[in-house]
């Protein structure tokens, strides 16, 4: 029988025994466990999730759903699919779920990496693309960011022979930055055919029509490009953890052998069928995130703090000037209730990034800045 002074076996891979685990935004009851704070008070500011919540078409569709709770649900999410393929205008067999976006990336990295391949992204690129690459063993080669966005001529410069995936996020996350629809177009357009490119959309619901890229005439165009996005910002759904993927039938096909079985929930699709199809829900949730957009720009001027000019529902910010800045700010801030989210895990020490929250949110938040950095 083994005792604790045993040795124990190296279990896993080099590469997986290295792999930081994901860190989310803090959730409002261990803070207010932690700083002895009401629930109620808390403004959480460090996920961007949406303040309005869910749509209630979806809220009601969650609770009808529930009786079905007990059975598995549907594996292919049949009529969910053929939602999205009539609103991205694609058949259905180009479009599979994922349990939240972020698991269509590493679908991509288990079907496309192995041991001896390599991937590119960009520096400050979503924290899940290292995760992904990581864990399927593959190289990664991390391009510098030009303006704390993508440089799409230096990426596909970096693009090597064994080369089998790139990730572009458009807007970038955590950065905000976004990249035009013609640089879009013209990098997926020289990038190799046997290289896939994975277009990042989690937050496209917010931008303005002329801001998007046409992402479903490249893909019509290119079979060697997918589409994902998401339920979890804009359709206020991130605690169902429903995302979704396009691409031609080959690729489709081959992310789906890596999918995991029941990988959304019958509540999940239930929900995102719903949230779908209330238009009406995201359109407030859009003018009121530029709205908060403007109040946190002007409060952050006002406090003469610099930021990176976002295209999402988050802004970055510089809290100082030192590595910890950060952190520290962020420390301060949950003392008056209030959750941001520090980037340093992203090589951006200095910097915090913060999510658009309501009007009153904004305004608590605006209020703890200032009384932080007095």
């Amino acid at each position: 029988m083994s005792t604790p002074t045993d040795t124990q076996p190296s279990w896993g891979t080099d590469y997986v025994r290295t792999i930081a685990p994901y860190v989310g935004g803090r959730p409002i009851s261990e803070v207010a466990r932690e700083y002895g704070l009401a629930p109620d008070t808390i403004v959480k500011l460090a996920s961007n999730e949406n303040p309005l919540g869910m749509s209630p078409l979806a809220r009601q569709a969650v609770l009808d759903a529930l009786s079905e709770a007990p059975r598995y649900p549907d594996n292919d999410a049949w009529e969910l699919r053929q939602a999205l393929a009539a609103h991205l205008g694609v058949p259905p067999e180009w479009v599979l779920l994922g349990h939240g976006s972020s698991d269509i990336l590493e679908m991509a990295a288990r079907a496309l990496l192995a041991e001896g391949d390599s991937c590119v992204y960009s520096q400050y690129g979503f924290l899940v693309y290292a995760l992904a690459v990581q864990q399927a063993g593959a190289r990664h080669i991390v391009v510098p960011a030009r303006d704390y966005g993508h440089d799409l001529d230096a990426m596909l410069a970096a693009i090597a022979p064994d080369t089998r995936l790139v990730y572009v996020a458009n807007p970038n996350n955590p950065t905000g930055t976004l990249l035009q629809p013609a640089q879009v177009a013209d990098f997926v357009a020289r990038v190799p055919r046997d290289v896939v490119v994975l277009l990042d959309e989690a937050y496209v619901e917010y931008l303005e029509p002329e801001q998007r890229t046409d992402s479903v005439a490249l893909l019509r165009e290119h079979p060697n490009l997918i589409v994902s996005r998401t339920f979890s910002k804009a359709y206020g759904l991130a605690g169902l953890r429903i995302g979704y993927a396009a691409a031609q039938p080959a690729l489709a096909g081959l992310l789906n052998r890596v999918r995991s079985a029941f990988n959304t929930s019958g509540v999940a699709q239930a929900a995102a069928l719903a949230a779908l199809r209330d238009t009406a829900f995201l359109q407030r949730t859009v003018e009121l995130n530029r709205a908060g957009m403007r109040q946190l720009e002007a409060g952050f001027a006002a406090l003469a703090l610099s930021y990176v000019p976002s295209h999402g529902n988050f802004v970055l910010l510089r809290a100082g000037d030192d590595a910890q800045a950060g952190a520290r700010v962020a420390a301060a801030l949950l003392q008056r209730g209030v959750i941001a989210r520090p980037v340093a895990n992203y090589g951006l020490g200095p910097w915090l990034r913060i999510s658009v929250g309501t009007e009153g949110e904004n305004a608590r938040c605006l209020d703890a800045l200032r009384a932080v950095l007095a």
